[in-house]
């Protein structure tokens, strides 16, 4: 643009320079209510089947048989003529295609008009409820066995009543452990993905990452209990609750808390590992060294009891080869990250239950740490329905503010919320979750604006947000943030995201006025995405409200369309996404 100015400004009296036309923008309807705007890019094909889907799914009887009428379905009329079904059906209004090539027009149609595309290869396994606890007891289970030990907390093992992690959940996907063979085999998927979104999003792209699928759950389990057991441990210490970097204690004042104990040569050892800054203690163990070398686990979670000055041990046993398999884990994901780094490809790392979710996002910042030194690369997500999630983002944002990289978050309401409250009724510990919808919301916002409000101060441009969400009034509040702190929609700190096939009222209109808008992209084999269309089917029977006000946008645009001589309308975008 430079170059084209001075051109212009040095170019012979009478020689028209050509300029670059503006990129074509709508006004955005903040009341969500243009049909002609939310479907101008889809066939009237394309709206009769929505319609047809969301009546289905209105339907209760049918939402929660829907596994075992696909199955008879398909023994009554062959997988052929079954596949060709979905596609016209639930599949064609949930998923793009079977492969990077099928879902090539989906992904350019969407850009065409505005929207940019998360991928996801949604392929899962369809085993019995039976061999989903007995494949997640036996991987979440030391070798060593789980004996009861001092300090330890129930919430980070594993109940078999629970071990099926798709109990009461409609919206995530759910990695099952098998060996480590099908740990590389997922790694292998992701970097398809990631060729896949590389080679058709333009660098535009996003795509997501469970960390379940990389390794072994019982080492989630392992790491999210020390984290858990040593924030405990600084409270003992130093009084105050949160994070280990909240407390801002400096090495000295641990040195005093620990008085004579601290001339214990296994304490001054200690003392040297810990991570700190001018500040004070970042983290109470070297976890940058931890995941980087090879280093113990079991050597290196030890903290100084306070009475005697002993060493003693934060995380359960484990053995040389779960170990290993924590190393694989890691190697895993950092191929990953690496290989999205090559082909400017951020990674979104999904967000899963609480007893995992302290070591994803343990680790999911320390890639941050790594990769996020210059731009945006790995991002983490935060689930509002959580009573903490406020003051994790907190305490992340200062991390990144301290330790300097781009901070990158996902904010969603989450996935699990009915799991997780049967599974602390269960096992008698306290419910992480938010006590109602209203609660959430208010989470949702409350985070929101803790974020937006730090992007003209000090973390000016090294921060940025997806609102993932279906909720109008969350967009609006978004937007309405925005205006607040001058944040263009074209300056890239926040970004919307919604699914393939549903809210398209919000999506289109938001990327068609020049926000940043992605969907939400699966795609694979139709017969190896049926427990991702189930989880489809069921979300939408939850949300019967929100699909009243869809269908009618739908039908009023499909009897638009009739009485305008344009049932035969072609969508042909013109719009260039931010």
């Amino acid at each position: 643009m430079a170059l084209l100015r001075r051109l212009a400004v040095n170019a012979p009296r009478g020689v028209r320079m050509l300029s670059t036309p503006p990129p074509t923008r709508d006004e955005l309807d903040l009341t969500f209510n243009s049909s002609k705007d939310a479907f101008k890019s889809k066939k009237t094909s394309e709206l009769v089947r929505a319609y047809l889907v969301y009546q289905i799914c209105s339907f209760n009887w049918i939402v929660e048989n829907n596994d075992m009428l696909m199955k008879r379905l398909r023994q009554v009329v062959g997988q052929r003529l079954f596949e060709v079904i979905m596609k016209a059906t639930f599949y064609g209004q949930f998923v793009a295609g079977e492969d990077q090539n099928k879902i090539k027009p989906t992904i350019e149609r969407l850009r065409s008009f505005g929207v940019k595309s998360i991928l996801d290869y949604s392929v899962e396994e369809d085993i019995s409820q039976e061999e989903a606890e007995k494949r997640e007891v036996s991987a979440s289970i030391s070798t060593f066995g789980d004996q009861a030990e001092e300090g330890q907390l129930k919430q980070y093992h594993v109940e078999q009543r629970f071990a099926d992690r798709r109990y009461k959940v409609t919206s995530a996907r759910t990695y099952f452990y098998l060996n480590e063979a099908s740990c590389e085999k997922n790694m292998e998927a992701f970097m398809k993905s990631i060729d896949a979104v590389a080679g058709i999003t333009e660098s535009t792209g996003l795509m997501a990452v469970k960390l379940t699928a990389l390794g072994r759950p019982q080492l989630l389990l392992q790491l999210s209990e020390v984290i858990m057991r040593a924030r405990s441990y600084m409270h003992q210490i130093a009084g105050g609750t949160g994070n280990v970097l909240t407390h801002h204690k400096t090495i000295e004042d641990l040195q005093r808390y620990l008085g004579d104990l601290s001339s214990k040569p296994e304490v001054q050892e200690f003392m040297k590992k810990v991570t700190s800054d001018k500040e004070g203690i970042v983290h109470l163990f070297p976890w940058s060294n931890i995941l980087d070398k090879d280093m113990g686990l079991s050597d290196s979670f030890r903290v100084p009891d306070p009475k005697t000055g002993q060493m003693r041990r934060l995380i359960s046993q484990i053995s040389p080869k779960e170990e290993e398999m924590f190393r694989n884990m890691l190697r895993r994901l950092n191929n990953i990250i690496k290989i999205a780094n090559d082909h400017d490809v951020r990674i979104m790392i999904d967000a899963e239950q609480t007893y995992f979710q302290p070591a994803i996002s343990r680790i999911c910042l320390e890639m941050m740490r790594r990769y996020n030194k210059n731009k945006f690369l790995v991002f983490n997500t935060y689930q509002t329905y959580l009573k903490n999630t406020y003051n994790e983002i907190v305490t992340d944002l200062e991390q990144a503010e301290r330790q300097n990289f781009y901070w990158g978050a996902k904010l969603v309401r989450g996935a699990y919320i009915e799991q997780e409250r049967a599974r602390a009724a269960a096992m008698g510990y306290e419910d992480p979750t938010c006590e109602s919808v209203e609660a959430t919301t208010t989470s949702f916002h409350k985070c929101l604006k803790e974020i937006l409000s730090r992007v003209k101060n000090e973390q000016k441009d090294r921060l940025g947000i997806m609102v993932a969400s279906h909720n109008e009034d969350t967009v609006r509040y978004a937007i309405q943030l925005m205006k607040e702190h001058d944040i263009k929609p074209d300056a890239k700190v926040v970004c919307f995201g919604q699914l393939l096939g549903m809210c398209d009222h919000i999506t289109f209109p938001l990327g068609q006025a020049g926000y940043s808008a992605y969907k939400y992209v699966p795609y694979g084999p139709v017969l190896e995405v049926l427990p991702y269309l189930s989880r489809r089917a069921n979300e939408n029977r939850g949300f019967l409200v929100k699909i009243k006000k869809e269908k009618g946008l739908i039908l009023k645009e499909i009897i638009r369309r009739v009485f305008t001589g344009q049932v035969f309308y072609k969508p042909v975008g013109n719009y260039t996404p931010v």
